[in-house]
């Protein structure tokens, strides 16, 4: 399945970063290092540059660029449509949809049916040491069926020009020639639960402990804002919950019935008020988060998704790794030791108290 135009997400697969971008990167990494990533590929960059070749598309994007004005957010807005027309408007060369759709039937050959994927970006220029991109370019859930797949694939590289990318790129100092986007695209998990790990509290930057968010169903709602997740933070050397706060959850992103879209539905009131991980998932979470970490080598975002009905051993999916940005640069601070450490510290916290 691997070819100029597609890589596929194994543990043994290896890319350049320039080909398949930082995010896709940074999961291959996790995939090699034996954590568990949902089957897929990527289209690589050389697929993106391969659409861009048309010297009219080029052509067109470079004049309405030279009229972008990154004070002015309706201009921008504007303009950005305007591009996303124009890639969204051209064809796909024929051996990258050739490419894209073995790709995609391979993928769906050991199902029997068309398998539901997730399509993100994976830009040249996410994931840079101080600017992370995240939620800047267009996620695509549960597309099924290899015309879908086409189209939001390009849809995807348009995105890469919508108003918020256009104006975060300018905020960054990031010039606009030469950026490229890889694409991911993954088996959709039926995520019981999901959510974001993060090896650095966002609050403080304090490294020594491990923060997660979750929320019944697929993360979707968490990552948009749309309801309020559960909260820990873990102890990273000690990978003890030192602190757990439950949300309301009144509603969860499942599949339909019938496996062919996606639902919001309201979390039954057993579940409503209820942890979404047990305190063995939150220790099971940050181990895999600390040992991302140590692969990589720097704090890092991770967002995971439980399986609903997959066996104890393969549960746990990762489903994005991304470097934090915040915290990644700024000097260490020594942390505070609270006045009961050591010890009765740990005692109490084993005991609740």
């Amino acid at each position: 399945m691997t070819s100029q135009y597609t890589v596929e997400l194994g543990a043994g697969a290896d890319a350049d970063e320039g080909r398949v971008g930082g995010k896709c990167a940074g999961l291959l990494a996790l995939a090699r290092a034996g954590s568990s990533v949902p089957p897929g590929f990527v289209v690589t960059v050389d697929a993106f540059e391969a659409l861009l070749a048309g010297p009219d598309l080029r052509r067109g994007i470079g004049e309405v660029l030279e009229r972008l004005d990154a004070f002015d957010p309706a201009g921008m807005e504007k303009r950005g449509s305007e591009i996303r027309r124009l890639v969204c408007g051209s064809p796909m060369p024929a051996p990258v949809a050739e490419a894209v759709a073995d790709a995609y039937g391979s993928l769906c050959a050991g199902a029997g049916y068309d398998v539901p994927v997730a399509i993100r970006s994976s830009a040249t220029a996410e994931d840079l040491p101080d600017a992370s991109f995240a939620g800047q370019h267009d996620t695509f859930l549960w597309v099924r069926g290899t015309r879908a797949v086409l189209d939001a694939v390009q849809r995807c590289w348009s995105s890469l020009w919508t108003a918020r990318a256009l104006g975060y790129r300018a905020a960054q100092g990031v010039p606009e020639g030469g950026v490229g986007m890889a694409v991911i695209l993954q088996q959709m998990v039926d995520a019981r639960t999901a959510g974001v790990a993060m090896t650095v509290n966002p609050s403080d930057g304090d490294r020594s402990k491990i923060v997660i968010e979750a929320c019944w169903g697929l993360g979707g709602p968490l990552m948009s804002g749309e309801v309020n997740p559960d909260h820990y933070v873990v102890d990273k050397v000690l990978l003890i919950p030192v602190r757990t706060r439950a949300a309301a959850k009144p509603r969860e992103l499942v599949p339909c019935p019938d496996m062919r879209g996606l639902l919001r539905r309201p979390v039954d009131g057993d579940r409503r008020h209820a942890p979404c991980l047990s305190p063995d998932e939150v220790v099971e979470v940050a181990r895999l988060a600390k040992e991302a970490e140590r692969h990589r080598g720097l704090p890092l975002e991770i967002e995971w998704a439980f399986a609903r009905d997959a066996g104890a051993s393969e549960s746990l999916q990762v489903l994005q790794s991304r470097a934090e940005t915040v915290w990644r640069n700024r000097p260490r601070c020594s942390p505070v030791v609270p006045p009961e450490s050591g010890a009765a510290g740990i005692a109490n916290t084993l005991l609740g108290l």
